[in-house]
């Protein structure tokens, strides 16, 4: 059995587990690395932290198929996890380049990945309900012919875009997983009654939750109790690092301030992580 095969099939037990799967978002090798030592089970990539690591917006189009890719293999040879990638829209209008996609993610030793239906357009920000369900199928026919069995998310954007349009991102929602998609995911739900009406709308069917917003109050145990089977963090992780990395840097350049810089993790504690 290859190995991709092995954490492929391993990811698929995670989602059938009686435990809430927590899937947090590393943005590089070493950030990867780190959240291995730390016991979680399964990566996700992020799509704004590699971003923000290229000194680039989070936006449609600032990070390219190839550019992602690289990250992304980069993140599954850091460690024996499994990992899935934010693919963002698939990098590509049409059912055939999301299909491709999703070909070039698993030749990378990615075992999973969400495939959104923002366009990247403010003038339509979401794609039209029947191609978003047409680029989902094509996705869904790409990952079953693969030799592994690759997790296919399928994202309905709406709450991301100013649309907050529950019937609608329901609606899509459910249509994603009769094409096939394995999990469903609604980024920026915030109240426990939209959740819930997620959760029973698509099942059986496994339901993803972006978490670490202040938006979003529930705890891990109560959104488990919702029916809630995996939650994902998104740039919160990266966000965090990088905002006392910029806190530390403000008080050095205002005020000549070193207490930020004191707070770092101390030297052997971060390089004993990073050994093997």
């Amino acid at each position: 059995m290859s190995i991709y095969r092995e954490r492929a099939e391993r990811l698929r037990a995670l989602h059938q587990q009686a435990e809430l799967l927590v899937l947090p978002n590393p943005w590089d090798a070493g950030s990867a690395k780190m959240l291995a030592a730390l016991g979680f089970h399964a990566l996700a990539t992020t799509s704004a932290g590699l971003a923000f690591s290229l000194g680039r917006r989070d936006a449609e189009g600032a990070v390219n198929r190839d550019e992602a890719l690289a990250n992304a293999r980069a993140i599954v040879e850091a460690t024996s996890l499994p990992v899935v990638a934010d693919l963002e829209n698939g990098y590509g209008d049409s059912p055939e380049a999301c299909a491709a996609t999703v070909r070039l993610a698993a030749q990378v030793g990615l075992v999973g990945g969400s495939i959104e239906d923002a366009t990247g357009r403010p003038e339509q920000p979401i794609y039209p309900f029947e191609l978003a369900v047409q680029r989902i199928r094509a996705c869904v026919v790409a990952a079953r012919e693969l030799d592994i069995p690759f997790t296919l998310t399928a994202r309905a954007e709406n709450f991301l875009h100013g649309r907050a349009y529950l019937n609608d991102t329901i609606r899509r929602l459910v249509a994603y997983a009769e094409a096939g998609a394995d999990v469903l995911y609604a980024p920026g739900l915030t109240s426990r009654e939209q959740i819930k009406a997620v959760v029973e709308a698509v099942a059986p069917k496994p339901v993803n939750v972006l978490v670490g917003s202040p938006s979003l109050t529930l705890s891990l145990d109560e959104l488990a109790q919702l029916g809630v089977k995996r939650v994902s963090l998104g740039s919160n992780l990266a966000r965090a690092a990088y905002g006392a990395f910029l806190q530390a840097a403000t008080g050095l350049a205002e005020r000549g301030d070193l207490g930020g810089a004191r707070q770092a993790l101390p030297f052997d504690a971060i390089n004993d992580l990073f050994k093997g």
